[in-house]
């Protein structure tokens, strides 16, 4: 069993069967897999995305006149309202959790801190992370890596809908070949592979934190991992 882990879970995951905000079943159903993890004696940090209210990189641009900090600036808000509300998703079905956040809206959580992080951690509180890096330029992916690197995670976790990394677009190519394994150096070289942003993936090679992408909508498979089951692709 791994001590600690961090998941990044995106915002369109979040949207579940919806094109735009939260499905509550969605979240109530990460409530209950993050539930298992931690009585299983893991502790657990999470990351969400903001692309099902808005996505920073659609927004800016020439056509809407809206530039690119402001753009990036308006993604982490909508990281920090999933955040607050999957907090309180999570508090309902039992899960002790806190929001913790990287951009200054203290009205609304906490600024985070990596000892006031380590605090919650220890004392068996599920800690929400938003806002990103706080700064443009950088993807929920890059400050999920960054902060998993932070906290001393075991493993940074990346929630998809498929069963991991494959060759090609599963969705498009039937024929598409599913990774169990596969290297850094391949998975930033290859185009074909867009499960994770580049830059996140440079920062893992360069401080050799391993990262698994997996079907986080399948039951059982958060915990599997935790528990050291091989679920997934590794990347490493």
């Amino acid at each position: 069993m791994y001590k600690r882990v961090l998941l990044k879970f995106s915002g369109e995951q979040l949207a579940g069967k919806h094109d735009y905000g939260i499905d509550p079943s969605v979240a109530r159903y990460i409530a209950a897999e993050s539930r298992k993890v931690m009585e299983a004696g893991c502790q657990l940090v999470l990351v969400i995305g903001g692309g099902n209210l808005v996505r920073g990189a659609e927004v800016a641009g020439a056509k809407t006149g809206v530039k690119r900090v402001t753009a990036d600036q308006m993604g982490m808000l909508s990281g920090l309202m999933n955040a607050m509300a999957m907090t309180d998703i999570f508090e309902n079905e039992g899960v002790p959790t806190r929001c913790m956040t990287n951009i200054y809206v203290t009205q609304v959580a906490e600024s985070y801190s990596y000892r006031l992080a380590e605090k919650h951690l220890e004392r068996g509180r599920l800690i929400m992370v938003a806002g990103g890096m706080g700064r443009p330029y950088f993807t929920h992916d890059v400050a999920a890596v960054n902060l998993g690197l932070e906290l001393g995670c075991d493993l940074v976790l990346k929630a998809t809908k498929v069963e991991g990394v494959y060759d090609k677009d599963p969705a498009k190519f039937p024929d598409a070949v599913k990774y169990d394994n596969l290297s850094f150096d391949e998975a930033v070289k290859n185009d074909a592979i867009k499960v994770m942003d580049k830059a996140a993936l440079g920062l893992a090679l360069e401080q050799n934190m391993p990262i698994v992408v997996f079907n986080a909508l399948e039951p059982d498979n958060l915990l599997k991992i935790c528990q050291g089951e091989a679920i997934g692709t590794r990347i490493s």
